[in-house]
């Protein structure tokens, strides 16, 4: 149930953080493809955070700062993947586009860049050593039946959007 919750936590506070972007950069408020203020592919971006540093952490054994740097680095690339992927499914699935980094200098196709891919780490570096650790305390407190309720919620939420989109 932890990571469930911290699902639905990130994708809420990726909600939240796109929308923002959104309207600070372009005057939209368009963020991802469900009704509900959740945006998945953050909650499944910060799981893999937690899953690869913590991994990472217990296996290197190295000084604090090259742990950082190659986790940082680790996680750039799987972020990316993560994004690249979750484009192309989006793409294919319900046949629009919901990002495109055509317009930034390194961008390779719509979906990725090594702009946002450098923020991503970043952002990764900043939910593990400041972000994660406050809210832990909340994750771990949130009772089992409103992970459940949760659930449901959210489910209904991807039939409702599969149903909008055929």
């Amino acid at each position: 149930m932890y990571y469930i919750n911290c699902f639905f936590i990130y994708s809420f506070i990726g909600f939240i953080f796109e929308k923002l972007i959104g309207l600070i950069i372009s005057n939209s408020f368009d963020s991802g493809i469900l009704y509900g203020p959740i945006t998945p592919i953050y909650g499944f971006g910060v799981i893999i955070i937690l899953i690869i540093s913590k991994y990472l952490f217990y296996h290197l054994h190295m000084n604090r700062w090259i742990e950082t740097i190659i986790t940082f680095l680790s996680l750039i690339f799987i972020l990316t993947f993560l994004e690249l992927l979750g484009g192309l499914l989006i793409e294919n699935l319900f046949n629009i586009s919901t990002w495109d980094y055509s317009n930034l200098m390194f961008n390779i196709g719509k979906y990725i860049s090594l702009e946002i891919s450098i923020i991503w780490g970043f952002l990764a570096l900043l939910i593990i050593y400041l972000i994660h650790p406050k809210l832990d305390k909340f994750i771990i407190k949130i009772p089992r039946f409103v992970t459940i309720i949760m659930l449901i919620i959210f489910i209904i939420d991807l039939i409702l959007t599969l149903v909008k989109i055929m």
